[in-house]
């Protein structure tokens, strides 16, 4: 099996999980490939972010979602299309969970893979 992280970037957000206020949120795609299917998932967790140094995430506050799984392997093409929808998927699975991720405050620069 093999899992890439597609996209990765920690954001701004506001978020209580288990009594812990959580400031921040890392969101990735993720997309794992075994045995001839390819999986891509919209992954977010909520962390502390106490200070501007704190970057541990916790997996207590952690939610997915499969947005497409098929035979296959991975296609750039298929990525660009699921990253046209990626924050509205964020979204989603953020509003769930009662939480809130501010998209024009990110804390780092983004990472693909």
């Amino acid at each position: 099996m093999a899992t890439v992280n597609v996209f990765e970037q920690y954001f701004s957000a506001d978020a209580e999980f288990n009594g812990v206020p959580r400031h921040g949120a890392k969101v990735m795609l993720i997309a794992t490939s075994e045995e001839g299917n390819i999986r891509y998932e919209a992954e977010v967790t909520f962390f502390p972010h106490s200070d501007e140094e704190d970057f541990a995430v916790s997996y207590d506050a952690y939610f997915s979602k499969v947005l497409y799984e098929a035979k296959g392997r991975r296609s750039k093409k298929r990525e660009e299309a699921l990253m046209q929808e990626f924050q509205q998927h964020i979204d989603e699975l953020a509003q769930e969970a009662n939480g809130t991720i501010y998209w024009e405050k990110p804390l780092r620069e983004a990472r693909r893979g």
